[in-house]
């Protein structure tokens, strides 16, 4: 099993009700953050990416640079980067880090036209992520590579410096057009917190889409808020006061997630089939500000969460990105209350 946790990649604090004021955005705030995860079992965190925030590939490589075991699960996105470019980077960075780098390749939405890049249906965003990630796992593993595609292409190229072993490349998206590229070029395919049976058939589905892959056996993982209190009882009651609080700060029920991201979609289509799903998947969040992986919540005692996370991995789920805030003192607390040194 694969742990990760989430480190904030924001301009200003208060990232989903974050506590840190002093020092935040500071290269020594996000090594502290980086630090308490390795001394509580995390193997590493994710680093988000999106126009707006600071470079995530910078902040990946200074982390990188202060930490021993820490694997920077570093979010980039197509367009933003050309693929020789990223490939060049990307394994340069893992290189001097001794094979530490994760890479989530992000395909949703951003401010594209502030950076340069076209704006483009689904179907051309993830047609173009695909030859992205063709190209960039073919500089890794060849050299004299030639590729010319619709989006993306490359002649004669051969980076000075290849991994030995090529970073995993994570992957989300829920619609059709983003499940296809998943399962011919992901390594691991990226779940935000669905119930049980909404993942198992996604997992089913994308298995039988992979059956023609030529790499090894696509994995999943999961990305989601995990609240764990010493008692359920107290747990419970801090989530319902938290979700009272962002309703309070809400003018009405959260609308303005509704839109083309299937994925989103889904999470917030699971409100009408009640309050909380499975053992103790909570949806109530996503009607009041929560989004992507603060759209559901895991809520309960350290073996309610444990025993939650161990059915997903029952269905074949080996990768868990989790957060909660404050980040620091949940960084920790999670981490020991889930035995991750143990584990």
């Amino acid at each position: 099993m694969t742990y990760l946790w989430y480190i904030p990649n924001t301009v200003e604090p208060g990232h989903r009700g974050d506590d840190a004021v002093a020092g935040y955005g500071t290269l020594e705030h996000s090594v502290d953050l980086a630090r308490t995860a390795e001394e509580h079992g995390w193997e590493g965190a994710l680093i988000g990416t999106g126009w707006g925030r600071p470079d995530t590939f910078t902040v990946a490589t200074a982390i990188a640079a202060r930490t021993t075991t820490f694997k920077p699960l570093a979010a980039i996105r197509p367009g933003y980067w050309q693929p020789a470019h990223f490939a060049s980077a990307a394994a340069t960075l893992d290189h001097l880090s001794g094979g530490r780098l994760l890479v989530n390749i992000v395909s949703g939405k951003d401010n594209l036209s502030a950076y340069g890049d076209v704006e483009g249906d689904q179907s051309q965003r993830y047609a173009r992520t695909k030859e992205f990630m063709r190209i960039v796992r073919r500089l890794w593993t060849e050299e004299d590579v030639t590729f010319e595609g619709t989006h993306f292409g490359v002649t004669g190229s051969t980076l000075p410096l290849r991994p030995s072993t090529p970073p995993r490349l994570y992957f989300g998206g829920a619609s059709e057009a983003a499940e296809r590229v998943s399962a011919t070029e992901a390594d691991v395919q990226l779940f935000w917190g669905e119930p049980l049976d909404g993942i198992a058939s996604r997992i089913e589905r994308l298995r039988l889409l992979s059956k023609e892959r030529e790499l090894p056996p696509l994995e999943f993982g999961l990305r989601i808020t995990t609240l764990i209190r010493d008692t359920r009882e107290e747990a419970w009651r801090d989530a319902e006061e938290r979700v009272a609080e962002m309703a309070r700060r809400s003018l009405s029920p959260n609308e303005q997630l509704r839109g083309p991201a299937v994925g989103q979609q889904r999470l917030l289509d699971l409100a009408a089939r009640g309050d909380v799903l499975d053992s103790c998947l909570y949806t109530a969040p996503g009607r009041y500000g929560g989004g992507g992986a603060g759209t559901t919540w895991l809520v309960g005692s350290a073996g309610d969460v444990r025993a939650a996370l161990d059915a997903y991995a029952k269905l074949g789920i080996t990768h868990f990105v989790l957060s909660d805030t404050p980040y620091k003192q949940e960084t920790a607390r999670v981490g020991s209350s889930l035995q991750l040194t143990k584990s």
